[in-house]
């Protein structure tokens, strides 16, 4: 079939990883499976701590990954004060489920990104509020490469997704993610 003057796309495959890309993206995908339980709802059977990043296109590649549970928008038009009590009484100083971090903080990673995280880490340990940021420091160390922003992981979606439902997934038991 001609795609070129169709409303269709045409198939997509998976994208072929690089040898040396191929550790750093299963280090990743790990970190993310553990981020998408933590996250999904309570209802099931995950711990239902929410995500704050910074954008709507953020969280829009976060549920392409298969996130379910609720993800906070930082860039809403509050300042960081209002954001943060909001964090605060909305979530409370540790995850009740797993007595976890309340949030998963997960800022881009370029020096803005970079910036905002220390900040708000440090806003909400103020408050004893504890930040699971284990998904960040993963892609910092081993996505750079790739992208510096959370909306660049909309690319590598193909690859990185089968690698996330074998961690969630690791005895077949699989469902679209």
């Amino acid at each position: 079939m001609n795609f070129e003057n169709s409303d269709q796309l045409p198939p997509t495959r998976p994208p072929a990883i690089r040898a040396d890309s191929m550790e750093r993206f299963s280090r990743v995908s790990k970190d993310f499976a553990e981020a998408i339980a933590r996250n999904r709802p309570v209802e099931l059977k995950g711990s239902g701590c929410p995500v704050l990043v910074e954008g709507k296109r953020d969280y829009s590649a976060l549920r392409e990954f298969g996130f379910s549970g609720e993800i906070e928008i930082l860039n809403r038009g509050w300042d960081q004060s209002k954001i943060v009590a909001y964090l605060y009484e909305s979530y409370g100083t540790r995850n009740t489920v797993d007595q976890g971090p309340s949030v998963i903080l997960l800022m881009d990673w370029d020096r803005t990104g970079g910036r905002l995280q220390s900040r708000l880490r440090k806003r909400l340990n103020a408050l004893d509020m504890k930040v699971d940021e284990s998904l960040w420091h993963s892609l910092v160390k081993n996505m750079k490469p790739e992208g510096r922003t959370v909306e660049s992981l909309h690319s590598h979606a193909g690859a990185l997704n089968p690698m996330i439902r074998d961690h969630l997934f690791p005895l077949g038991n699989r469902t679209d993610i």
